[in-house]
């Protein structure tokens, strides 16, 4: 019998039963892909995270991340959560995490032996313009965006829809099987709104097997980029992301984004997570 232990965290939030749950199975070098697929399947949660030794020399760890029924190249809150899991017993202020997308950094801050908040360099994604955005419109029940629907790639992909207000971002009530036949390709649906000064959020991907998600780190730096490209915000400002509130799992995330007009020079997301338990798999 073979036993393989895992930590859950909450990411994105710095109370428990909060922010967005991953499972960071700390020593997966037993484990083939199917077989991490099938524990990703089995937990459940938006994200799955398997770490493994490093292949790249600037890299503390891998990991490779399943939702439960793919593998994503990245992913931001189980790249943060797997920070905090894994940055105390290692004694790291910044740990490396190879990611199929890339080497991404996370820097921690602590209060004593405490880590209260992490900041994760993310990848810098290409975009696009989406050629019809009609089917997805039409599937979440909304006539136009307020600014260009554009796809941004960096791992998973994500769409953007520009809302009138919070409260239509909140009143939405996708058609599931619409959306899921105009996302075939499984990227997320993105749905925002200026909501004084913080922007809120909601995210839709039923073909990764999560029908909604209640924080998504790797849709907040594009979400950066966007509204720094279309003028909403400046290169440079900080912003604050409320996503999670309709699922029971308010979430907070912080993105800054420096560059000028096409020109993305980094992309940073941070937030807190919460270590609340710890298991393991026998079989």
């Amino acid at each position: 019998m073979r036993r393989f232990r895992y930590v859950v965290a909450d990411v994105f939030t710095d109370i428990p039963f909060a922010g967005n749950q991953v499972a960071v199975f700390t020593d997966a070098r037993d484990l083939d892909t199917p077989t991490m697929q099938a524990l990703a399947r089995e937990m459940n949660y938006s994200e799955s995270v398997f770490v493994l030794p490093a292949t790249v020399e600037d890299a503390d760890v891998r990991i490779r991340i399943f939702t439960p029924s793919v593998e994503l190249p990245f992913a931001g809150h189980p790249t943060l959560g797997t920070a905090f899991v894994l940055a105390g017993p290692l004694s790291k202020i910044v740990i490396r995490l190879e990611t199929l997308a890339g080497v991404v950094p996370v820097t921690l801050e602590r209060e004593g032996p405490k880590i209260v908040f992490g900041r994760m360099e993310q990848p810098i994604p290409t975009w696009e313009a989406v050629a019809d955005p009609q089917p997805i419109l039409a599937a979440l029940g909304v006539e136009r965006s307020g600014l260009p629907v554009e796809r941004y790639e960096l791992g998973p992909g994500h769409v953007y829809f520009e809302l009138g207000s919070a409260d239509a971002v909140a009143a939405l009530e996708p058609d599931v099987a619409a959306l899921t036949r105009a996302t075939e390709d499984g990227v997320g649906v993105n749905c925002f709104a200026r909501d004084g000064e913080r922007w809120k959020t909601r995210m839709f991907a039923p073909n990764s097997g999560v029908v909604e998600d209640p924080a998504t780190g790797s849709a907040a730096g594009p979400l950066a980029i966007h509204l720094a490209r279309h003028g909403r915000i400046a290169f440079g400002e900080q912003i604050e992301i409320k996503q999670g509130a309709e699922i029971g799992r308010p979430s907070t995330l912080y993105a800054t984004v420096e560059g000028d007009g096409d020109r993305i020079d980094r992309v940073e997301v941070g937030g807190s997570a919460v270590v609340l338990a710890r298991g393991e798999f026998a079989f």
